[in-house]
């Protein structure tokens, strides 16, 4: 990977044959999060699963101009050519599904499918717009305290066990690393307003999920599927914000029957 860039940790499961789905995960997350969805598909495809830069054991660069949106879609180009694959499925769950999203419009020639769950619209509500506080309730009170204000609490609209699961991710990260990403990338992720120009120009097979009772990515989910070409959202019942950790089941029984449909 480029010397200027940081380090950045990287799974690989699966067929070494296989075709490749690269998944990014959300804002205070890593590629554990998408364990469930690597044992489900090894069998078949090579699943690539990365931490984001300031996130768990990846490089966290101490400089806030270190975290972009377009250095998060460029980090998914550095883990494709990591790993040798020209083209892949790429997807993401809230953070990594915008920027999965954002390397469709930058690279086209190298996305054969897309994956986009529980998106994020700062325009909507949900963590985006509540970035720069959040930052500075990292700064000022520490990880807990403010993990707990604006991240798994009672105004997050999470359940208890999506609660649970976005809490014990999110603590063994460094704080500037989540401080830089909530001002650097979030705060700055284009809302769909923004997008919605660009967007008839992705025309490769995409699949939506969002949980049932996340109303902000829901809605989201549901503008986005109008908006682009080719795509189709799948809600899945009883599930939140990290809906493939919350009801893996129906998560990755919609996932792999739309990936053996775009590999034909």
């Amino acid at each position: 990977m480029a010397p200027d860039a940081p380090p950045l940790h990287v799974d690989v499961d699966g067929d070494g044959d296989g075709p490749v789905v690269a998944l990014a995960h959300g804002f205070g997350g890593s590629a554990r999060n998408f364990g469930p969805q690597a044992r489900a598909l090894r069998d078949r495809w090579r699943v690539v699963r990365w931490d984001a830069r300031g996130h768990a054991r990846s490089g966290a660069p101490g400089a806030p101009a270190a975290y972009t949106p377009d250095l998060a879609v460029d980090d998914l180009r550095r883990v494709l050519d990591h790993v040798g694959a020209g083209v892949a499925v790429v997807g993401g769950l809230s953070m990594g599904a915008a920027t999965a999203l954002g390397f469709a419009l930058a690279h086209p020639a190298r996305v054969r499918g897309l994956v986009l769950a529980s998106y994020p619209d700062a325009a909507a509500g949900g963590l985006s717009r509540v970035a720069l506080p959040f930052a500075d309730a990292i700064e000022r009170d520490g990880l807990e305290a403010a993990g707990a204000a604006f991240a798994w609490g009672p105004t997050s609209g999470l359940d208890a066990r999506g609660a649970t699961l976005v809490r014990q991710g999110f603590i063994e990260h460094p704080p500037h690393g989540l401080v830089h990403t909530l001002r650097g990338v979030l705060a700055r992720t284009p809302t769909l307003d923004a997008l919605a120009p660009r967007l008839p120009a992705v025309r490769q097979p995409t699949l939506l999920i969002a949980g049932e009772r996340d109303a902000v990515a829901l809605g989201a989910s549901r503008r986005l599927a109008a908006l682009l070409p080719d795509a189709q959202l799948v809600v899945v019942r009883e599930a939140g914000h990290v809906v493939n950790l919350e009801r893996p089941a129906p998560f990755n029984a919609a996932l792999r029957e739309f990936l053996d449909a775009v590999a034909g």
